[in-house]
């Protein structure tokens, strides 16, 4: 369930005046009521739950909140860390996992990133261009070859690494160790039970 399926017309009360709950028109948006994104997703949700399928005010409810913290998250670490740095955040992530794997080819890396093997191509472009990563031939196979950081790209993503990781902590230190291992496992198996996605779905 899309967002703009719930942008119908406020539900209206006697004489036409907006229901309770509405956001802007009643107690959901008095102080203290929290975040206009939350009093909105509240608002939704309630809105859902009164609709007959194929409304899912509980799969909407769940979507939205990890689609608003993803990118609450991403906008955050980008302008705060990797941008000043000219990069972007998936920029980083291929760096980081460079720092870890060591060299690693293309096809190898886009498995693990979720891109398309065209955007790691791209990526590791800019990163080539701007001296963080290079591309080495592999020994016996004239074709193929690895992307492997620079030493001052290695320099690079342990800086930055240090960094997100502090602001990660920030973000996550409303939940104790327990919650986040259990958060982290709920969206573990999600991820292992997700639907055929893209090539996937076409070779079912």
């Amino acid at each position: 369930m899309s967002d703009a399926q719930t942008a119908d017309a406020p539900a209206a009360g006697p004489a036409g005046v907006p229901a309770a709950g509405v956001p802007g028109a009643g107690p959901a948006d008095a102080p203290g009521a929290g975040p206009a994104d939350l009093r909105y997703a509240a608002y939704a949700r309630e809105r859902l739950a009164a609709m007959p399928p194929p409304a899912d005010a509980e799969a909407f409810a769940l979507a939205y909140h990890l689609l608003q913290l993803a990118y609450l998250l991403v906008t955050d670490l980008e302008t705060r860390i990797h941008r000043p740095r000219g990069w972007t955040l998936p920029g980083f992530r291929l760096m980081f996992k460079l720092w870890l794997l060591g060299p690693t080819q293309p096809v190898r890396l886009a498995e693990i990133s979720a891109m398309s093997r065209s955007a790691v191509t791209n990526a590791v472009n800019t990163l080539v261009r701007a001296g963080l990563a290079e591309r080495r031939p592999v020994p016996g196979d004239a074709r193929a070859v690895v992307v492997a950081l620079t030493p001052a790209g290695e320099a690079a993503v342990r800086e930055a690494f240090a960094e997100q990781t502090g602001r990660e902590r920030e973000w996550f230190a409303v939940l104790g160790a327990a919650e986040r291992e259990q958060l982290t496992g709920l969206l573990v198996r999600i991820l292992r039970a997700r639907p055929p996605l893209g090539a996937e779905e076409a070779a079912r």
